[in-house]
């Protein structure tokens, strides 16, 4: 170790201190009664913890309560921490708990594939069904967690992670099993701190552990086993991005053919239709992009968002009858070897959690 890297260790050291001690005087403040300390200790954490509870429930808007319900709990709570774990911690406790109360009231999250087999595309367009459907994660409210170990007191938010398919696998865990995978395989916490965490045994923990990897094994994309220290798009899957947005804007469903893997899957909550492989799902895109179709959707207009630490496009459609173009949905896409594998289009109701208007001027 060079002098210039034991000079930066020293200097972070001393800011990690004076982090440590000012966030002291917070939590003996809070503890106290003053609603602003414990505004301004909470707030710091408030992104990674709604991160948390996405991860446990599987949904935006149920995370949101949870946010508010750990604040509450912690608020209500703040006699009880007593400084010997950090205040991060004892959130995450507090939050982690929240989520178990909330997980044996509510069924897990799921995507249409999940319930029914693929569905005929020369088929209408079901309605839409009142399910509890998995949801995406905008990224901009990953803004301000650490994309990386940098951070002392970050979250390490890596992208297979908060992936769709990591999300959907695990929602086939039990909630204890779901809570402990979290806490050790995302964010890191040793056996112990996590068996204090759920009042269990480390050995229970161990155990739970071990059936969660099986479990989650057995419902990832046989890429996604071993994850990578990625974090976002790469500029690879951002061309194709690029392309695919331009085919729909065109309406020519051989361009996106070109750029969807042989056994690529479409699903399209909250309709309960989905299509397995490339020629079905081809199919039923000609029949929305032709006027003559009875299922023709109207013209597209494509903006690239960002979801889950994956390429995703909002699509705008604007039908003969529209002004100008109504939010259509929120696509989030799995992309491997230069090709489509994986397509989720979600609803427009969730348009405003990634910042994007209701409509776009013709």
């Amino acid at each position: 170790m060079d002098i210039d890297d034991r000079r930066g260790r020293v200097r972070m050291a001393g800011e990690d201190g004076r982090r440590g001690d000012a966030e002291q005087g917070l939590a003996e403040a809070a503890r106290a009664g003053d609603e602003a300390a414990f505004a301004t200790l909470t707030e710091r954490y408030r992104r990674e913890i709604q991160l948390h509870c996405y991860r446990m429930l599987g949904s935006l808007e149920d995370a949101e309560d949870l946010v508010q319900e750990t604040l509450l709990r912690a608020w209500r709570g703040r006699a009880t921490f007593e400084g010997r774990s950090t205040f991060r911690a004892w959130l995450y406790r507090i939050a982690t708990n929240a989520c178990l109360d909330a997980l044996e009231r509510r069924p897990r999250r799921v995507l249409p594939h999940h319930l029914r087999p693929p569905s005929d595309p020369s088929q209408p367009l079901p309605p839409r069904t009142d399910v509890p459907w998995l949801q995406p994660y905008p990224d901009l409210l990953l803004e301000g967690i650490a994309a990386g170990g940098d951070s002392p007191d970050g979250a390490v938010v890596a992208r297979e992670t908060v992936e769709l398919a990591f999300l959907a696998a695990l929602q086939h865990l039990p909630p204890r099993q779901r809570a402990v995978l979290v806490l050790r395989d995302v964010l890191g916490h040793p056996a112990g701190e996590t068996a204090a965490l759920l009042e269990a045994s480390v050995a229970a923990v161990n155990s739970a552990l071990q059936r969660a990897r099986a479990t989650l094994k057995e419902h990832l994309p046989q890429r996604r086993l071993d994850w990578a220290p990625t974090s976002g798009p790469t500029q690879g899957e951002r061309e194709v991005l690029r392309r695919l947005m331009a085919a729909y804007e065109r309406a020519d469903a051989a361009a996106v053919a070109g750029l969807l893997a042989e056994d690529a899957r479409a699903t399209m909550p909250p309709y309960p239709m989905w299509f397995q492989g490339r020629d079905p799902i081809v199919r039923a895109l000609a029949e929305s992009f032709d006027p003559a179709s009875p299922n023709y959707q109207g013209r597209f207009r494509m903006v690239a968002v960002g979801a889950n630490l994956q390429p995703a496009v909002a699509a705008y459609v604007r039908r003969p009858s529209d002004e100008g173009y109504p939010a259509f949905g929120v696509s989030v896409l799995r992309i491997e070897a230069g090709l489509v594998v994986e397509f989720t289009a979600f609803g427009p109701e969730l348009f405003p959690a990634f910042g994007l208007p209701p409509e776009l001027d013709r």
